[in-house]
């Protein structure tokens, strides 16, 4: 199996096997101000929402996780089976293996998706980096590849930086992506891999024509970390020093979302989101949705029904936010007030300083 499908099936291992988590996405710093009195029904509440049209049931994003290895087919089925059930956005994980690799097996870890989900929103995945040999045409072919409704662009050069065989060239990219935006036949999504987009690089992507920004903040699952276990598996120990000391690197979710939502207006945020509150907590700082990738890795190994069940629960801790702001839909919730405190208060006010 060629090595950017081994990739694949490490990163899955690893983040079963290791300590991968980072903290310190600000989510213990937000306090959403509590409505003693909502005056609205709990099970009337409106949690639907809409991304590039599509209408979700509830402002959920099952994020970009895996794909490219045979042993992956299992996961993506059961993530996107899920996805069809319950109504929620879905991404793939980065599609290069099936642009690359001509492997049916491998290909089917991608294009399953779209088989047991006819109708759920879907987004492809390509890495900023790879646009530097790809042209547009190729990036078609990815949206092809699973009928997509988006396509993110993934921002992960930290981790380039870490691997041993990492892709370290970030000239043009930019400029590359502002290609993508302006030509491709879907709306497209910029992506961090857990190091945050701050307000500057938000900026240029908005000016740069995407239609979404994701900003995958620092505090969840940390790819620089994932990176310093393979590099210690080949002996690679300068590569494995330099992913633990740059394990906790990055743009706190929060910190993010606020300066993203400041450049863009469609934001979606993750990073250590690990449930419905956190969710509701990003909603109300100015996102539109909120993602969460490795809390759904365990379940989608276990069966679809697994998956279903966290969504529902996701679903039904961010209803009773909802309820216990006053807030009858989505909409209100991103107008419910908040209590910034500690570390990322700090954080915040030293930035706009």
């Amino acid at each position: 199996m060629p090595e950017t499908s081994d990739r694949k099936d490490d990163h899955i291992r690893i983040i079963e096997e290791e300590d991968v988590e980072t903290t310190g996405a600000g989510f213990a710093d937000v306090d959403l101000v509590h409505e003693a009195l909502p005056e609205i029904h709990r099970d009337e509440i409106e949690t639907s929402t809409t991304l590039f049209g599509h209408e979700l049931s509830a402002p959920i994003v099952i994020e970009s996780m895996t794909g490219g290895h045979p042993n992956t087919t299992k996961i993506n089925r059961a993530l996107a089976e899920a996805a069809q059930r319950t109504n929620v956005a879905m991404g793939v994980g980065s599609q290069r293996a099936g642009l690359e690799i001509d492997d049916e097996a491998l290909l089917e870890s991608y294009t399953v998706v779209r088989d047991v989900a006819p109708d759920a929103f879907l987004y492809g995945n390509v890495g900023a980096a790879q646009l530097l040999e790809y042209d547009l045409g190729d990036v078609e072919a990815a949206v092809e590849m699973i009928d997509a409704d988006a396509m993110a662009i993934h921002l992960n050069f930290l981790q380039e930086a870490v691997q041993p065989e990492g892709d370290v060239d970030a000239r043009g990219c930019l400029e590359a992506i502002e290609h993508v935006a302006d030509g491709l036949s879907v709306p497209v999504i910029v992506k961090e891999t857990g190091n945050g987009i701050s307000r500057e690089t938000a900026t240029r992507l908005a000016d740069a024509g995407v239609d979404a920004v994701d900003v995958a903040g620092q505090g969840g699952t940390t790819w620089s970390g994932i990176e310093a276990y393979r590099a210690a598996a080949v002996g690679a120990r300068r590569q494995e020093a330099i992913g633990q000391l740059f394990r906790a690197w990055g743009v706190p979710t929060v910190v993010s979302t606020r300066e993203a939502v400041d450049a863009h207006d469609c934001v979606i945020a993750s990073g250590g989101v690990r449930s419905g509150l956190d969710i509701a907590k990003a909603i109300a700082l100015g996102a539109r949705a909120g993602g969460l990738a490795k809390p759904f890795l365990g379940p989608a190994g276990q069966g679809t029904d697994a998956v279903v069940d966290l969504i529902e629960t996701l679903s039904l801790e961010l209803r009773t936010a909802m309820f216990v702001t006053g807030s009858a839909s989505v909409d209100e919730l991103r107008s419910a007030e908040y209590v910034v405190l500690g570390r990322t208060n700090e954080y915040l006010e030293d930035r706009d300083r």
